[in-house]
């Protein structure tokens, strides 16, 4: 006869006397916790000041922001799929001392702390550089295209909005000549004041469509004059530039100055789109799977010693070039110093960026030129030649033997970081839309990424009192 292990359903025991013990020791969800525990959280608990008292008292915020933070570290982001985590996963139940917040209350907190949340940023990177993680010698700065919380078949371009708008004017001038008509044969057959039917719903979705597509029209046609503002004011500071040296050496410059459009003329390209779902999320080339999506640009200066995050962004530009100085600068902010080097790919690249002054003691290492898969570089040694043009300057430095392998440890510094986010974890698209909602769940993306390598390295929050 066959033995098998005692196995009995109906049996009843008692489960351990605390419930940090139904979870073994050294689990994510148990660190999570003391880590949160440690935090201040006060910019939360003073939102709920002026409360007044009606109701059931809100959930505790700090059990609140261990499930959120431990949904995002693990890939889950859904406020239904934690809600019914509390229920089914040991974990989660844990967190949430065995309460059971609905998705309703969960995705409210979310959304009403949701700034404060993006915040924990700071002071999680802060326990990274305690911890020893960040060491800011070498630093790689890149961009990877994010879903938007948005179909890409819900975005029209600005040709399509003008065709849209004046078919949708005749087909409303023809369903009011239809519905006065009616209006006159009803009063025949009703007497006047009483009619017969409605306004045709048919009417009202298309003034609804009309009001929707003029609305994004309006947005295309002011970008496009905020964008040809600046680029008049390039074009006149050119301009000026170009005369100050004309006059200084008295010799006419060759070629044609600078034209300076008039910005209140601007037009949107035909081509330019906008998404009636999210507006502020774009179009652009996923340059992995190279098809078009509805997205934002996520950007991560990521450091070398333990791929920890030290600065994030966000751009509705598909073109990273104006991106370099902005995210280093945020480095400083984010840590008190810039990196010693720094390594960003092809995209990045502008004389302007390369030159600019606050990033004078950054060793800057970014090729002009894109680089064929499999290509080797001939490498030299020395400097350019001082009146080498900055392009060329570049393409000398990144052919040393130092840059060569500066430059070589780029991919292995930012791209795993992405692949974490994206594969590991499952967090392809934003649950939020708008630029600042997308910009403050970034922030929250990158902050428990860096919580999980926290949660690798030997470091441990110190022990907390309990909750207030």
């Amino acid at each position: 006869m066959r033995k098998f292990r005692p196995y009995d359903p109906n049996q009843t025991f008692e489960m351990p006397p605390t419930l940090r013990e139904w979870l073994p020791a050294g689990h994510l969800a148990l660190f999570i916790s003391d880590v949160v525990d440690a935090l201040s959280l006060e910019e939360i608990y003073r939102s709920y000041e002026n409360a007044d008292g009606r109701g059931q008292p809100p959930y505790h915020p700090a059990m609140m922001v261990k499930l959120l933070v431990y949904g995002y570290c693990i890939g889950v982001l859904s406020s239904r799929k934690i809600a019914k985590a509390t229920e089914t996963d040991m974990a989660f139940r844990v967190l949430a001392a065995n309460q059971h917040p609905d998705h309703d209350t969960l995705a409210a907190f979310r959304q009403r702390h949701l700034k404060a949340l993006a915040n924990l940023f700071l002071h999680i990177l802060k326990m990274c550089q305690k911890a020893g993680l960040v060491k800011l010698g070498n630093l790689a700065v890149d961009g990877s295209k994010v879903l938007a919380n948005a179909s890409k078949h819900k975005a029209m371009s600005y040709e399509r909005m003008e065709q849209a708008e004046k078919q949708l004017e005749a087909e409303l001038v023809a369903l009011l000549t239809e519905a006065q008509r009616r209006d006159e044969a009803e009063d025949k057959e009703f007497g006047k004041g009483h009619r017969g039917d409605a306004l045709p719903k048919e009417l009202e979705r298309r003034e609804k469509r009309l009001q929707v597509i003029r609305a994004a029209k309006a947005e295309l046609e002011a970008e496009a004059k905020v964008k040809a503002g600046e680029e008049a004011r390039k074009a006149q500071e050119k301009r000026a530039e170009r005369e100050k040296q004309e006059q200084e050496t008295g010799k006419k410059r060759g070629g044609r100055p600078p034209q300076v459009k008039e910005p209140a003329q601007a037009k949107p390209e035909l081509k330019a789109q906008k998404n009636f779902t999210d507006p502020e999320s774009r179009i652009m080339k996923d340059g992995a799977t190279k098809g078009f999506v509805q997205a934002y640009n996520a950007q991560a200066a990521v450091d070398s010693h333990a791929q920890i995050i030290v600065a994030t962004g966000v751009t509705q530009e598909a073109n990273d070039k104006k991106q370099l100085v902005p995210m280093l600068l945020k480095v400083e902010q984010n840590t008190g110093s810039l990196p010693q080097a720094s390594t960003a790919d092809t995209g990045y690249f502008s004389t302007e960026a390369i030159t600019d002054e606050r990033l004078k003691s950054v060793n800057l290492l970014v090729p002009p030129d894109r680089q064929k898969q499999g290509e080797v570089l001939p490498e030299t040694t020395g400097s350019a030649p001082e009146d080498a043009s900055i392009i060329e300057q570049m393409r000398q430095k990144l052919r040393t033997t130092a840059g060569r392998e500066l430059y070589r440890q780029r991919k292995a510094i930012v791209e795993p970081v992405f692949g974490q986010i994206k594969a590991a974890r499952g967090v392809r698209r934003f649950s939020f839309r708008g630029l600042a909602r997308v910009m403050a769940e970034w922030d929250i993306i990158c902050m428990t990424h860096n919580l999980l390598k926290l949660f690798q390295s030997a470091w441990r929050p110190a022990p907390s009192a309990v909750c207030a």
